[in-house]
């Protein structure tokens, strides 16, 4: 499955990070939400994603709802491999690029798989 990976779509002073991953058919909206202040150790508080036809219309979940929260153990390995994207080793390619964005968009597709039904 073909992916392009778009990391950090940010506006200045502000506390939310926009990520997209973009598939053949649809895209997810990654939205990050941090306290503190962003160029001084910000945290990582909320993450939110939304599933969207390539046209922008916004797919609904199995139970009818428009996004999806990820909590728990799920938000603790999402904090991790965001991480590895906007680490030093990441940006300035220390390690495998592309195996950092296979781990992150797998992640991705298996909170897609048991939220949403595709057909």
């Amino acid at each position: 499955m073909n992916y392009t990976l778009e990391l950090n779509t940010q506006e200045s002073g502000s506390n939310l990070i926009f990520n997209t991953i973009k598939f053949d058919s649809f895209k997810v909206n990654i939205i990050e939400r941090y306290t503190g202040k962003m160029n001084f150790n910000p945290k990582l508080c909320e993450v939110i994603f939304k599933l969207r036809t390539l046209d922008d219309e916004i797919i609904k979940r199995r139970d009818g709802n428009l996004r999806v929260k990820i909590k728990d153990d799920k938000f603790d390995a999402y904090q991790q491999l965001s991480r590895v994207l906007s680490s030093y080793d990441y940006k300035n390619r220390l390690i495998n690029r592309k195996e950092a964005d296979q781990n992150y968009v797998h992640f991705m597709l298996s909170m897609i798989i048991s939220n949403y039904e595709l057909n």
